[in-house]
C-alpha cells in the first residue's frame, strides 16, 4: 500500500535507493573496504555502512531503513576528497570528507543542511532480528521456477521431511516490487511464514514479483489480470508436484497480496482450497489510498490544511487513472511535483512508477465482487493500529462482503500495525525499528487456523 505528499510509497526510501551509477575511478588503497558512522538526527542518530570497492564503485547500508548493499553514484576515494552522492532521493544527500588516518572525517549534506559525519573502518551493525530463521532448517527447501505465459517465475519451496501428500500455501507479497522473502525496512517476514508453515507441516512456495530477483517482465506493466495469472500458475505448479495434495492448495496474500487472493480464489477453474488475508483491503483501491493519506500524514503531525490539500491532490490525481487517463494521471502528478519546494520532490523515478498500469490497477480494484464469491474457508485478519490498511475502513467491509461464505472468520489483532508487529503508535517510520517482525500470537493464530481448517497429513 502506499501514500505520501507526491503518492510516495510509505517503503519508498528502500526502492529509492536501489538503482544508480558509480564512479568509474578506481578506489584508493586506504579507502577500500567498509567503514561506519552515524548521522546525528534529532531524536535518533542513524547508522549507515559505506563499502568501497576496488573498482572505484560504493554501496551503502542503512540498517534503520532497510537499506541493503544500494548503489551510490559520484564517488571518489581520493584520501583528501572522498565523497558519494546517493541517486534518486530527494535533497540529494551525499557525503563530503577525507581521510584522517584510520577514519574518514566531513560532512553529512541534504536539502542544503549539514550534520558532521566520521566513518570508521569495520562493518555497520544491523538490526537485531530475533526472529529470523537460521539454518539448519528441519525441511527441504528448493529453488524452482515455473512460466506463466512469457513471463519466468522464481522462487523457493520448502517442504516438510517425509512424502507428503502435503498441503500447500503460496505466499503473495504486498504492493510494490518485493522478493520472496518481502525483504523490507531490514525484515523478512514471509522467509518467517514460510519456516513456521513448513514446521507446522505445510508446503510453502513464496516467489519474486515481475521484476525482482529471478522472476522476468516489469511489474509497472502489469496488470492485476496479469498479477493473479502469476499466482494461478503458481497454484497449477503446486498441484501439478507429486508430493503436494492438489487438493489441498490455498493462498497467503499480504496487504496488496490481499486482494490477489480472492481474485485468483474466485476463479471458477482456480481450485484454491484455502485463503488467509493479512491486513487485505476490502475497500476499493483509491478509497484505502486517501485514507491512508490522511491518517498518515495526521500522525507525522502535518497541519489539517496540508491533508486537505494532499486529499484534493489524491483525489483529482486517482479520479484521472480510473477513468483510464494515465497519461493525463502523469502530467498531473508532474505539475504537482514540479510544484513542491526542491527539498520534498519525489524523484523524476518514483513520479513516473505512480502512473503505470499497475498502478492504475489498485487504484480502480474493487475487490467486493471477488471477496463475495468466495466458497471456501477464509481468515482475513488485521492489526488494531494499521495506518496502510485502516480497520475503521476495512474490517466491517470485509465481514459484509464475506458474509455468505459458510466458513470465513474476520480478526482484529489489539496493538499491531500492517506489519503485524506490536507498535505503540503504527506509524510505517516504526517497522524498521521495531525488532519483531511478525507477533508470535499472529503466527500461532493463524498456524492453528490452517491445522483446524486443512489438517496437514
Amino acid at each position: 500500500m502506499r501514500t505520501g505528499r507526491v503518492i510516495v510509497s510509505v517503503l519508498f526510501v528502500v526502492a529509492a535507493l536501489v538503482t544508480g551509477c558509480s564512479s568509474d575511478e578506481e578506489a584508493g588503497p586506504a579507502v577500500q573496504g567498509p567503514w561506519h558512522g552515524d548521522i546525528e538526527v534529532p531524536g535518533q542518530p542513524i547508522s549507515i555502512g559505506v563499502t568501497f570497492a576496488e573498482n572505484g564503485s560504493a554501496t551503502i547500508d542503512i540498517p534503520v531503513q532497510g537499506v541493503r548493499a544500494a548503489t551510490l553514484k559520484d564517488v571518489r576515494t581520493e584520501p583528501d576528497r572522498v565523497e558519494f552522492t546517493i541517486p534518486d532521493v530527494p535533497g540529494d544527500p551525499g557525503f563530503r570528507g577525507k581521510l584522517d588516518g584510520e577514519q574518514i572525517a566531513g560532512d553529512w549534506v541534504q536539502s542544503g543542511q549539514t550534520t558532521p559525519l566520521v566513518l570508521h573502518r569495520g562493518q555497520v551493525e544491523g538490526l537485531a532480528r530475533p526472529q529470523d530463521p537460521k539454518p539448519p532448517y528441519p525441511y527441504r527447501s528448493e529453488d524452482v521456477t515455473y512460466r506463466n505465459g512469457d513471463i519466468t517465475i522464481a522462487g523457493t519451496l520448502t517442504e516438510p521431511e517425509g512424502t507428503g501428500p502435503f498441503p500447500a500455501i503460496l505466499l503473495i507479497t504486498g504492493s510494490g516490487p518485493q522478493d520472496r522473502d518481502e525483504d523490507l525496512m531490514g525484515h523478512r517476514p514471509f522467509l518467517l511464514l514460510a519456516d513456521t508453515f513448513t514446521r507446522a507441516g505445510y508446503a510453502v512456495l513464496r516467489t519474486d514479483d515481475r521484476g525482482v530477483g529471478g522472476t522476468s517482465g516489469k511489474l509497472d506493466d502489469a496488470t492485476y489480470a496479469d498479477l493473479a495469472g502469476d499466482a494461478a500458475a503458481g497454484v497449477a505448479f503446486l498441484r501439478d508436484r507429486p508430493e503436494i495434495d492438489p487438493a489441498k492448495v490455498g493462498l497467503f496474500g499480504h496487504s496488496e497480496g490481499g486482494y490477489l487472493a480472492p481474485l485468483v480464489a474466485a476463479r471458477p477453474d482456480s481450485n484454491v482450497a484455502f485463503a488467509v488475508l493479512m491486513a487485505g483491503p476490502s475497500v476499493v483501491g483509491a478509497d484505502v489510498l486517501i485514507e491512508q493519506n490522511k491518517v498518515i500524514m495526521a500522525a507525522a503531525g502535518e497541519p489539517q490544511d496540508k491533508i486537505d490539500e494532499q486529499v484534493d491532490y489524491v483525489t483529482q490525481w486517482s479520479t484521472l487513472l480510473r477513468s483510464g487517463d494515465i497519461d493525463g494521471a502523469k502530467a498531473f502528478a508532474q505539475q504537482h511535483n514540479d510544484s513542491l519546494p526542491a527539498e520534498e520532490r519525489a524523484p523524476q523515478e518514483a513520479v513516473d512508477s505512480f502512473n503505470t498500469p499497475y498502478m492504475a490497477s489498485f487504484i480502480t480494484y474493487d475487490p467486493k465482487p471477488a471477496l463475495e464469491a468466495l466458497r471456501i474457508p477464509v481468515l482475513a485478519f488485521f492489526g488494531e493500529k494499521d495506518q496502510q490498511v485502516l480497520v475503521s475502513q476495512n474490517e466491517e467491509p470485509m465481514r459484509a462482503n464475506l458474509a455468505g461464505d459458510p466458513d470465513a472468520t474476520v480478526y482484529t489483532f489489539p496493538g499491531l500495525n500492517h506489519l503485524m508487529q506490536p507498535t505503540e503508535t503504527g506509524k510505517p517510520s516504526e517497522y524498521a525499528t521495531i525488532e519483531t517482525t511478525i507477533d508470535p500470537a499472529v503466527l500461532t493464530y493463524v498456524t492453528d487456523w490452517l491445522t483446524q481448517h486443512i489438517p496437514p497429513r
